[in-house]
């Protein structure tokens, strides 16, 4: 049985002081609600600290929005992930399509990164998905299954227990546009066909794969209610308690 898995990527929101104070508050609701679901945040780089300090205790995750592709040197800018685990973060987001999008990392970067951060031991959430002019193309299932042959090149059947896959159709980020559930769950039984033949159907049957575009209270419950969506990686309706709590405690 898949455990549902609910994300909240900050991106390059709220500062340490305010992301500490959210964390804690989050922390204090989680704690009384007590939601079925694992739960994760991702901070920014410089928030870690002050949010991993405001959760402690408490069973919520904090992981990273990336990483760098290196372990350590002369890469001016970069964070590496024994850095990340020095802080106590365990998981990692990679692959996310503003990652793609706006700072060019190709397929066979985000698969250096997800290989070093296994080797690492850590955990973690491969972000995978379509622009809109590729899905009106009809190269929807291509992409999907190229961004996953080669994201995933390399690594172990028995890593794949460390990976999540979340898919976010480009054109449904921040747009306030989200995939109708019937969308969501296609692409995600596709998904899940592909770690089949990749790796095994037991693999594909036990890997937990997230939908991320626009999620919001409003919509959160009809695209868990599918069989093949185990959670959500939540952007803009993850900066605040009153949005992000309701997703959260969709099962309520």
């Amino acid at each position: 049985m898949r455990r549902p898995y609910i994300a909240g990527n900050w991106k390059m929101n709220l500062t340490p002081s305010e992301g500490a104070a959210y964390a804690a508050s989050l922390a204090e609701a989680v704690a009384k609600e007590k939601p079925s679901c694992r739960i994760m945040i991702a901070p920014s780089f410089v928030s870690i600290p002050a949010v991993l300090e405001a959760v402690k205790g408490s069973d919520i995750i904090v992981a990273a929005q990336n990483m760098a592709d290196h372990l350590a040197g002369a890469y001016t800018g970069e964070v590496s992930g024994q850095m990340l685990l020095d802080l106590g973060v365990k998981t990692v987001i990679l692959g996310h399509s503003e990652r793609r999008q706006y700072y060019g990392e190709t397929d066979e970067i985000i698969n250096s990164k997800v290989l070093l951060a296994l080797s690492l031991g850590m955990d973690v959430v491969l972000c995978v998905g379509e622009t809109l002019e590729e899905r009106k193309s009809g190269n929807l299932e291509n992409v999907l299954k190229r961004q996953l042959e080669v994201g995933l090149k390399d690594v172990k059947p028995e890593q794949m227990e460390k990976i999540t896959i979340a898919y976010e159709p480009v054109w449904a980020i921040g747009t306030g546009e989200t995939a109708t559930p019937e969308d969501a769950d296609a692409a995600h039984k596709f998904i899940r066909s592909t770690v089949a033949a990749i790796y095994s159907s037991s693999i594909a049957e036990n890997l937990v794969i997230q939908y991320g575009g626009s999620v919001k209270a409003g919509n959160v419950k009809a695209l868990m209610a599918k069989e093949n969506v185990d959670g959500a990686l939540v952007g803009g309706a993850s900066l605040s308690l009153e949005q992000f709590l309701p997703i959260i405690t969709y099962d309520k």
